[in-house]
């Protein structure tokens, strides 16, 4: 393999040399496709811009409901051969049909600047062939192409190909963008892929550094950019418009979910676990023969994972106007155990959305609901989603002795979404392109 400069004087074997030539003729079409459109220059054709640039279809087309992953259910588990994008992006709907009105672009007071000047320094920091190995357009379709999945086929520039200095520039951009658990719940997942897959004898496919890095657009204090980190059990999706911010989707999860490490103890995604847990316990019989669907739990839940960004699902469950206050707060922990991963001020911003709509939120439960119960929740409103799912022990299951085929909380999968095709900050970028005087 042909070595790389890390750009602090040193070089280094890639990962991989070079993109699979899929991927690759994959981003020239999007490139070209985007210029094509910008070329045109008229309002129609930045609405086609803002929602995906594979094609030019308007925004408020009904959409075809979008089929999970062949392999499993929206959660991806079928493995990367089976994940791929059929359609344009619509969005999470409860009947195909999207709810107009619901996200505006509007002042937030959330300081951006800290983020903004994190992701140059860190593109500052890369090799031109990183660089250009990274950085796409803000409306390319590569926001989409995440997945929790471990041997998912990643673009971008992956932590192996980069210098100490580098990734420390990496490490300030999630500082920047993330609150202090934030990061530390990323930390985590990436520590225990690493002992885990020291474990069952396989560092090749599990460990720390097999987490990508792309950027979308530049970054500004004015126009729309973003991030995105992607890697197993851990995807955080990062838009940026002025002082607004959308983080999701955002996934979260861990195989095992606790591990003894160096001495210590670790331990990952228990806060929403708990969170769920209390507020399931909190209601009462009656509430749960609503709120819970079922008594046992599948493998796979989840229905809103990787390359189900177009998904379907009817509102089920207990509806938030049925509950005390007690209760309401309880189920809001279960959000905020996500949103709480963001900087403070973003935090704030996205819990007031979701108060706002809190008796129009409806939860769902499956399996026990015990302390150490395996469990699927989904909340549901217009404007969040979040789904914690206990899952059958996976391929790192050796690192902790789960019996196949039975769900544990041992591995977790979770998710935040943003309903009404607001995910990747969607909405805002077409309502950004239909506006702004120098787009118009």
């Amino acid at each position: 393999m042909p070595e790389i400069d890390t750009g602090d004087g040193s070089v280094r074997v890639p990962e991989r040399t070079e993109a699979s030539r899929r991927n690759f003729m994959r981003k020239v079409f999007f490139a070209s496709g985007a210029t094509a459109l910008v070329t045109m220059g008229s309002a129609g054709a930045w609405t086609a811009l803002a929602d995906d640039s594979t094609g030019t279809a308007d925004a408020s087309a009904s959409p075809s409901p979008s089929a999970a992953p062949s392999g499993g259910p929206g959660g991806g588990a079928g493995g990367p051969g089976n994940q791929s994008l059929t359609e344009e992006f619509f969005g999470l709907t409860t009947d195909g049909r999207r709810i107009d009105d619901l996200f505006t672009i509007h002042s937030t007071k959330v300081d951006t600047a800290p983020v903004i000047t994190a992701a140059n320094a860190f593109l500052a920091g890369l090799t031109d062939t990183q660089k250009s190995a990274t950085q796409f357009t803000v409306h390319s379709t590569e926001w989409r192409l995440w997945s929790n999945v471990d041997s998912y086929s990643r673009q971008g520039v992956s932590l192996a190909d980069l210098s100490d200095t580098q990734k420390d520039l990496g490490t300030a951009l999630l500082k920047a963008a993330l609150s202090a658990d934030g990061l530390e719940t990323t930390e985590k997942i990436r520590r225990i892929n690493q002992a885990a897959g020291e474990a069952i004898g396989n560092t090749k496919s599990f460990n720390e550094d097999a987490y990508y890095w792309t950027l979308m657009g530049t970054p500004s204090a004015t126009e729309p950019w973003g991030f995105q980190f992607d890697g197993h059990h851990c995807v955080i999706n990062y838009f940026v418009l002025g002082d607004q911010v959308v983080m999701s989707p955002c996934f979260w999860g861990s195989e095992p979910t606790s591990m003894e490490i160096d001495g210590e103890t670790v331990t990952v995604c228990h806060e929403e676990v708990l969170a769920s847990l209390a507020f399931v316990n909190s209601l009462s019989a009656d509430q749960q023969s609503v709120a819970i669907v079922s008594a046992t739990k599948t493998s796979e839940s989840m229905k809103a994972g990787a390359f189900s960004d177009n998904a379907v699902q009817a509102y089920e469950g207990l509806r938030g106007d049925a509950l005390t206050r007690v209760q309401r707060q309880k189920l809001l922990g279960i959000v905020e155990a996500f949103v709480d991963r963001a900087r403070a001020d973003a935090a704030r911003v996205r819990m007031a959305e979701v108060r706002a709509r809190l008796d129009d939120t409806y939860v769902t439960w499956a399996g026990g609901t015990g302390a150490d119960d395996a469990f699927y929740v989904r909340v549901h409103s217009p404007v969040v989603w979040v789904e914690v799912d206990c899952q059958a022990p996976g391929p790192l299951r050796g690192a902790y002795g789960g019996a196949e085929g039975v769900p544990t909380q041992m591995h977790v999968h979770s998710i935040i979404r943003t309903p009404n095709g607001n995910d990747y900050g969607k909405e805002l970028l077409r309502q950004h392109y239909l506006t702004s005087p120098h787009h118009r």
